[in-house]
């Protein structure tokens, strides 16, 4: 062991020298040799694949010269550092030989020689690819592949920098959230790509509104996002989204066809940068829905009641999931009358809400919200099944066999089961099919081709269908004579003015004829006064509801309304 040892001494400079050479011709990482002036001395591999100059090319060739000039500075000062007998590590920017800039990571140290440095040794690796690599992670973290824009994050970064500058300028600024109307018509209808392509030149359009790249955003989908800084006052705001929405008047053309398209802004405004990127962005998002729900193709500004409303809102969507579990809604029934011989013919479902803190809800507040969140499907299936229940026990009880009748929603009128639901309710609690009736709405029958599946599949089971609020919405003849409607419903707004309103008057005339002439039975919704019954009986209306006849009334009011009506006209005989 010994002898090995004093062998490996004795051959100690030699095996250095052979260690070194070996360093020198193999080492995976460039290294060079520069002197104090910044020239290169030596380099231990051909520089040719790296900068595009030759081992010869580079010797005496100051190292400076291929520094890009944002990277000269720095270089300088590393070097400086570097001959005062610091260890350093840069990245820096140099220029190769065809003019192309390259990324390199330089660690220096010290050359020194009988204790006096000489130079500097200088070890270099390309880091262009890992460069571009992060560069490429970054612009997927901070913008949308298909537009180019910033995405939500960006733009909530630069949102953040804008508030700050703001609050120290006290400048206002104002966001806007803003949402393609009608969007998934245009997939719909085009596809996917050409959607996308769509997005793309809208895109392109909101920008030319813009003054910087930054201030518009893609956040997801169609909704986009834009800045607006140095604001001089509403006015100032009001044109300046009228700016952004006038880019859009032009029609767009996909497929050689011209597709017009609107938008709904929702906007925020902080006068004095008080507020932070995501209070500002929920209260654009806020103002956007409220400009959705009043019709689309609008601006709106932010407001504090749009906060309160908002939370409402989602403590009552919140507050009926738990009442459907809690059975906290109840049915009343308001009765429907036969003009020509005054008796008592079919009865309305009318689902209330007996919120156990707040008493009796108006339909007015929860169904739109349970429209709104979804919860109308189950809260609609219940209606039926607790309805058709219900007729069933008066039935059975020996009331007189009258159809009782119940609204759907667009919503689960949209339901491919539906057929399949009401016939399981009807098996379930054994009432006839004709004894229920099911109130459609106009725009319900607007796609002619599933209206007619559904509505066949339903008159199949024996379940009438009648159309409620007649005169308000979609009012096509097309649908009336070509789908299985047993009646209309005659909107209250044109029965509540029919003795004052000559228009009105012609209007309700005009629906009861046409109706008989297409075999249709005619029910008047919101008769109030003894005038409008005398009205409606001239004209020879078929059915009415309203408060001169009944308001709503609970199960046990409607058991006690037909026993004392058994036997007599439930409404006055006029003459």
């Amino acid at each position: 062991m010994a002898r090995k040892r004093n062998q490996a001494a004795s051959a100690g400079p030699s095996y250095q020298l052979e260690l070194l050479d070996s360093l020198y011709n193999n080492s995976p990482i460039a290294f060079a040799v520069i002197d104090r002036n910044g020239r290169f001395v030596d380099i231990n591999r051909d520089p040719s694949d790296m900068v595009g100059y030759s081992k010869e090319e580079m010797k005496g060739r100051s190292f400076a010269t291929m520094v890009e000039a944002e990277s000269h500075e720095l270089t300088k000062k590393i070097f400086n550092r570097t001959l005062n007998g610091e260890k350093c590590e840069q990245d820096i920017r140099i220029v190769h030989k065809q003019g192309r800039s390259i990324d390199l990571n330089i660690q220096t140290s010290p050359l020194v020689r009988r204790n006096k440095t000489i130079g500097i040794l200088v070890f270099i690796q390309d880091i262009s690819d890992r460069k571009r690599s992060l560069e490429r992670i970054r612009y997927m973290a901070y913008y949308d592949d298909m537009t180019g824009l910033p995405n939500r994050r960006y733009f909530s970064n630069r949102l953040d920098e804008k508030l700050k500058a703001a609050r120290e300028n006290a400048t206002r600024i104002a966001v806007c959230y803003l949402d393609v109307d009608h969007f998934k018509l245009v997939n719909a209808s085009f596809g996917r790509d050409f959607g996308d392509m769509l997005l793309l030149q809208i895109a392109e359009r909101l920008s030319r509104s813009l003054t910087e790249p930054g201030d518009l955003a893609r956040m997801e989908g169609d909704e986009f996002a834009a800045c607006f800084d140095r604001l001089a006052g509403d006015g100032d705001v009001k044109r300046r989204l009228d700016e952004l929405m006038s880019v859009l008047v032009e029609p767009f053309e996909l497929n050689g066809v011209p597709v017009y398209i609107t938008v709904s802004i929702g906007v925020a405004v902080c006068d004095d940068g008080s507020e932070d990127a995501a209070t500002l962005l929920k209260r654009a998002d806020t103002a956007l829905h409220r400009v959705k729900e009043n019709g689309k193709n609008d601006y709106m500004l932010h407001h504090g009641d749009m906060d309160h409303i908002a939370l409402h809102k989602l403590t009552i969507q919140h507050e009926m999931r738990r009442a459907l579990l809690n059975k906290e809604f109840l049915l009343y029934y308001q009765p429907q009358y036969d003009l020509a011989s005054s008796q008592i013919v079919g009865m309305e479902a009318l689902v209330r809400w007996n919120h156990p803190e707040r008493g009796l809800v108006s339909p007015g507040e929860f169904i739109p919200a349970a429209e709104e969140s979804g919860i109308i499907v189950p809260l609609g299936d219940w209606v039926i099944e607790e309805a058709c229940k219900q007729n069933k026990a008066w039935q059975d009880a020996g009331m007189p066999k009258i159809p009782v009748s119940v609204n759907l929603s667009m919503r689960q009128f949209s339901q491919r089961n539906l057929t399949d639901k009401v016939n399981e309710i009807l098996q379930q609690t054994g009432l006839e099919s004709r004894y229920l009736e099911l109130e459609i709405t106009e725009s319900m029958t607007m796609d002619v081709e599933r209206a007619s599946q559904c509505l066949k599949e339903l008159t199949d089971l024996g379940v009438n269908i009648s159309i409620d609020d007649f005169g308000t919405g979609y009012s096509s003849f097309h649908y009336l004579k070509n789908l299985p409607i047993a009646r209309l419903k005659i909107d209250r707004s044109f029965v509540r003015d029919i003795q004052q309103d000559p228009n009105d008057a012609a209007i309700v005339a005009a629906i009861i004829a046409m109706a008989h002439n297409l075999q249709l039975q005619v029910i008047a919704e919101g008769v109030e006064t003894e005038k409008q019954v005398l009205f409606l009986r001239s004209h020879r209306c078929d059915e009415m509801q309203g408060y001169f006849g009944s308001p709503p009334l609970s199960s046990a009011g409607v058991q006690e309304l037909l026993l004392e009506k058994h036997n007599r006209p439930a409404l006055p005989l006029f003459h």
